[in-house]
This record gives C-alpha cells, structure tokens and sequence, in this order.
C-alpha cells in the first residue's frame, strides 16, 4: 500500500508531496480496509465517520487559504460503503457533512451566523486507491450549502454551490484523514452582504468503522 497525500484540487501555491510504495496486499484485497491497510475490508453498508483533526476547524474562507469568512468549530463527515472493490479500484460511498460552532469574521457588515444547512445530502463519493476522494453533485441535486447571515441591517439567507458541481479530497494513510482544501463553492443566491465565492478547507482524521476501528485507502 502506497501511501499518498494529495492535493484537493489545481490551486496556486498548495502542494502536496506522494510518497510511493508497493501496495500492501489486504487480506481481503479491497479498496477501504479497516484496522491495518492490509486488514479486512470494511464491509458493504458499514458507516464510516470522522470528526475534524485535533486542533483544527472547517472554514469557508473569502480567499484560498485565507482566514476570513465563515468558520466552524465543529464539523462531522459520514459516508455509508455502497460498494468495496478489489484494489486498486474506487469505492462507492454516500457522503453527509454537518457543521456547527461557526462564526464569521473579516466580512463587512455580517455579524454572525445564524445557521448552516448543507443540502442535498447524501452526496455519491468515491474513494480511489492513490488516495483520491470526490465527492459529486447532480443538476437536480448540487452541492449546496445554505447560510442564514446576520447583518447590520437584519438576517440575510445566502446560498453556495461546488463549482462544476464536485469538490475533491485527499485520504492519507499516515492519520487516517481525509483533507478538502481550498474548494470553491460560488454564491448562486442572495443579496451583497453573501460573498460571491467561498473556499472550503477542512481535515477529518481519523476517520473509523462504526466499529471504531481506523479506515485505511488501498
């Protein structure tokens, strides 16, 4: 099993280094593992979850890796496995994120958040074995978050939608995460308080079984 890190999308300045390797050989030989990356497969229509890492938040920032914007002290991301391949393959997964804690600061004339209600959900998610997670949206149904803002002038409903309608992720075996950087998602309504374009950044690890037990990419 190689071991991987790779960046979340094409973004100036943010790279990432791989580390390759021979793939370790599963016991059961499955993209997603649990316990070691050569232990079983984490079986069909098991629950993987994960909380954000030790020290860090969810943040949709006005500028790629900037701080300012909206950011959540609390953040949760849970796919059930709709299909475990052999590897190397891709893995089928619906995804769900939820967030809480969030505040905003450095936008100008917004005073706080009201609420976050991340839309459409579940998301189809697939988990590749050179560590690469996407997470897909259709046109009936994008990826969407919705924002109720409070203004200067009164509370403002704000609406954001993944451009191209896909974010992207990196899933390392070194801590067991699954890191989204810098991901753009563009204001499709609201008035001009909302910012026209959002970037999310946030780090799940570890990411576990609903055994408990850590997840490994193959």
């Amino acid at each position: 099993m190689h071991k991987s890190r790779i960046t979340a999308a094409a973004i100036a300045g943010v790279t990432a280094a791989m580390m390759f390797g021979a793939p370790a050989l599963a016991d059961d030989g499955t993209v997603l593992t649990s316990e070691t990356a050569a232990g079983p497969a984490v079986a069909v229509g098991d629950t993987i979850s994960s909380g954000l890492a030790t020290g860090t938040q969810a943040v949709f920032a006005t500028a790629p890796g900037g701080t300012n914007g909206m950011s959540c002290t609390g953040s949760s991301l849970s796919a059930v496995v709709n299909d475990n391949p052999a590897a190397p393959g891709a893995a089928t997964l619906g995804a769900n994120l939820g967030l809480s804690g969030c505040s905003v600061k450095g936008i100008i004339g917004v005073t706080g958040v009201n609420s976050v209600t991340i839309n459409n959900q579940p998301y189809a998610t697939t988990t590749a074995s050179d560590g690469t997670v996407t997470v897909s949206g259709t046109a009936a149904a994008p990826i969407s978050a919705t924002l109720n803002l409070r203004t200067l002038l009164g509370s403002v409903t704000c609406t954001f939608v993944a451009s191209g309608n896909a974010i992207s992720g990196a899933a390392d075996n070194t801590d067991n995460s699954i890191a989204f950087t810098a991901q753009q998602f563009d204001k499709s309504s609201g008035p001009a308080a909302c910012i026209t374009t959002a970037y999310f950044t946030a780090k799940y690890s570890p990411v576990v079984t609903s055994a408990g037990t850590p997840v490994f990419v193959n």
